[in-house]
């Protein structure tokens, strides 16, 4: 067994600690990272050899939420942790990112990163935990690996920096920012915003690095202590007599091929030059080999050409937007949507609103339990023009769609003002670049198009980067598929006209400056708001009402205490209102009660039922209802549903009355009239409504038939309420 060793460090006011030889202690290195009361477990394997067939780094990152970490059972039938969460596939890409480019693309042989979370406080984020233990098992291993990483989270609460904000204080603060970072450099950035500035933005990765070096300076001692010595770094290099009969094939027909403005042109004319050599040099170089060739020769000349030139492939300036086009409102029986058009990306959105019940119920180790906006992004192949199987969403999908939920959660209005659950689709139908940030516009003209009030409309844009050996670099507006591929930088930022409302940096290098990232950042608002102003000339604000085909809700208010009479034994009273109406009804224990229907008369119908429930039976007052029971001294009549009175024999009649049944049976209809309230108990009177002039017997002496139920007097059902709390229905 091995000496446990533990290493300290103060972040933020509270002790981090990680410690190795106590856990895992067959893996080839492990740690548990300590933080607060939240414990990661984060082990390393590597492959003994090369994996086979693969061309590239063959890394994975596993991130188990375990729900006993937070004292937690998990729903559903088995009561087992099934797929991961989407927090968890989240935190595993969180994890992947800043690692990723500070291995070297070379190495062949597996690597898998397991986070196991043990113990979960929720106020302490594990997954920034994650990311410091997954560098520091790679620091200590033989694998080359060019950190140490660290990363924390940045609040903005007050307008003050809070360092590792808790998960409590995060939900007022208008900044989540995950600052990843080596020594000198930022190697990754995650954030959602609530409309700041890109000043306050750039501060706050500032502060955030410095941050790290705490920790960073923690891993190097653990390094230096426990570490063992690195592997040479695999190089891989075609052999010169390959290049040296390639090249001259290829002369200047591989730059004319590359620099066309159509990306469909472009690759066929590319294809056909790789099959053009191909057939050759058959028999003399792989095609495989012909291919890498040609692989590393257009990195070149795309990075080349920015720097040297200012060129790019599609011939744009470095800030040009490709052609957008937008559309809002084409399906006709969705409650929104919005089409968005960026050169040869296209994504469509839908919104569809439904009620409050219909929330996501969350089952993870965050303080949250359910989710009343969400957004779901759908990558399908025919959008890349290939053919693959379609399965569940993989990471990809589920990473992109919360980037887009993420950027547009700060406009959606907040439930008191809007009672509805709100589900938002992007279908990529065509992609070359920054689908994610299409699905924010997309989304932003769905979500104005169904009628939602949302506080503005939301735009996103990539923001690229090529990098020179002299230390020049440029950054690139709008960047296509092609551009991602070849280029150092994915920076994508969404917001408002008002500001930044979600970030997301990948980049391939060991990190970039803050020069960089200002760059980018000034880039990136100047891009947003010119596509904000596109998107205005198709809808400037959010339609008047919500989509015939939606609900309406209803908002009124009752006496807490009368919940349960709305709700009924089991059920039973809320379940009767729901079928004879046909809507949703759903309560909050501070007795809001939110009432949906497509049908206004039906919602109405329902709105009263409840008050009647709710409100205090009054002596005089007049209900029709049904006889539930007969006894030998009268019979009960359920005037409202769920509450009932006794009408005694002698009330049922203005004549003596020998058997309750020569007058009423079980399901007869009848109307009553209160005449006592003692103790909860109701006394009801039918002869009452025979004493009163004008109603249908003329004077009141003459009984109607036996068994029939009377017609209704005047008065017979109660009136509409003027209830105070009763609010107007939503979107009328």
């Amino acid at each position: 067994m091995a000496t446990p060793h533990s290493f300290q460090c103060e972040v933020g006011g509270r002790t981090l600690t990680i410690q190795t030889g106590k856990l895992a202690t067959q893996a080839t290195s492990a740690v548990t990272v300590t933080y607060g009361e939240s414990v990661v477990l984060v082990t390393l394997g590597v492959g003994a050899q090369p994996r086979e067939g693969v061309d590239f780094l063959p890394l994975t990152i596993d991130y188990e939420e375990r729900l006993y970490a937070a004292g937690k059972i998990p729903g559903g039938f088995i009561r087992r942790e099934g797929r991961p969460s989407q927090e968890a596939t989240l935190a595993s890409r969180l994890t992947d990112r800043p690692l990723r480019p500070l291995l070297p693309k070379a190495w062949r042989r597996e690597i898998q990163i397991i986070i196991t979370v043990l113990s979960a406080d929720q106020q302490n984020d594990p997954d920034v935990l994650a990311i410091i233990g997954a560098s520091t098992v790679l620091g200590m291993s033989s694998v080359p690996f060019a950190g140490p990483v660290s990363a924390v989270h940045i609040g903005y609460i007050n307008d003050e920096f809070v360092l590792n904000p808790t998960l409590a204080q995060l939900e007022g603060s208008a900044l989540d920012l995950v600052v990843a970072s080596t020594r000198d450099k930022i190697v990754m950035l995650e954030a959602g915003a609530k409309e700041v500035s890109e000043d306050i933005v750039l501060e706050a990765i500032r502060f955030g690095h410095d941050a790290n070096q705490a920790i960073i300076t923690l891993q190097e001692q653990l390094k230096q202590a426990l570490g063992v010595p690195k592997e040479p770094i695999p190089v891989q290099e075609l052999p010169i007599e390959v290049t040296d009969r390639i090249k001259p094939l290829l002369g200047d027909k591989l730059e004319a091929a590359l620099f066309q403005s159509d990306k469909t042109d472009r690759e066929h004319r590319l294809d056909d030059l790789q099959a053009e050599i191909v057939n050759k040099l058959e028999g003399q170089v792989s095609k495989e080999d012909i291919a890498t060739y040609m692989d590393k020769q257009i990195r070149i000349l795309l990075r080349t050409n920015v720097l040297n030139k200012g060129r790019r492939v599609s011939g744009r300036a470095l800030d040009e937007l490709r052609p957008i086009t937008c559309e809002a409102g084409i399906l006709p029986r969705t409650h929104g949507s919005g089409l968005f058009n960026r050169g040869r990306t296209q994504v469509l959105s839908i919104t569809t609103l439904g009620s409050t019940r219909q929330e996501q119920q969350l089952d993870g180790l965050g303080i949250e339990e359910t989710k009343r906006f969400m957004h779901h992004y759908n990558f399908p192949p025919f959008s890349t023009g290939e053919v693959r199987r379609i399965g569940s969403p993989g990471r990809r999908e589920i990473g992109h769609g919360a980037l887009a939920e993420r950027a547009l959660q700060p406009i959606i209005p907040a439930e008191a003002d809007f009672p509805y659950t709100i589900r938002l689709v992007s279908e990529v139908l065509s992609s070359n670049g920054s689908t994610s940030m299409a699905s924010v516009c997309a989304g932003s003209l769905s979500l104005m198009d169904a009628g939602i009030p949302v506080k503005s409309a939301v735009s996103g844009i990539s923001i690229g980067l090529v990098t020179g050996d002299d230390g020049r670099f440029a950054a690139l507006t709008d960047i296509e598929g092609i551009e991602d591929n070849y280029g150092d930088m994915d920076f994508k930022v969404a917001g408002t006209s008002e500001g930044i409302t979600a970030i997301q940096l990948d980049i391939k290098l060991k990190g970039i400056g803050q020069d960089v990232v200002h760059e980018a950042l000034t880039k990136a608002k100047t891009a947003r708001l010119q596509i904000l102003d596109i998107m205005r000339q198709t809808i400037a604000t959010s339609r008047a009402e919500v989509s015939r085909y939606a609900p309406r809700m209803y908002k009124m208010k009752i006496d807490p205490d009368k919940i349960g009479a709305v709700i009924g034994t089991g059920g039973k009273t809320i379940r009767a209102i729901t079928e004879e109406t046909k809507t949703t009804i759903d309560i909050d224990q501070d007795g809001t009660v939110i009432i949906g229907s497509t049908d206004e008369a039906s919602a109405q119908h329902a709105i009263e039922i409840i008050e009647g429930l709710t409100k205090e039976v009054e002596v005089g007052t007049i209900y029709t209802g049904k006889v539930t029971r007969v006894l030998a001294f009268g019979a009960i009549v359920e005037f409202l549903p769920g509450k009932d009175g006794m009408v005694h024999i002698s009330e049922l009649a203005p004549y003596r009355v020998a058997n309750v049944e020569d007058v009423v049976k079980v399901g007869d209809e009848v109307t009553v009239k209160v005449i006592r309230v003692e103790d909860g108990k109701i006394a009801l009177s039918r002869k009452a409504l025979f004493e009163q002039p004008g109603t249908e017997t003329g004077e009141g002496n003459t009984p109607p038939p036996a068994h029939r139920p009377p017609q209704r007097p005047p008065s017979g059902r109660p009136p509409q309420s003027s209830h105070p709390d009763r609010k107007p229905p939503y979107h009328q």
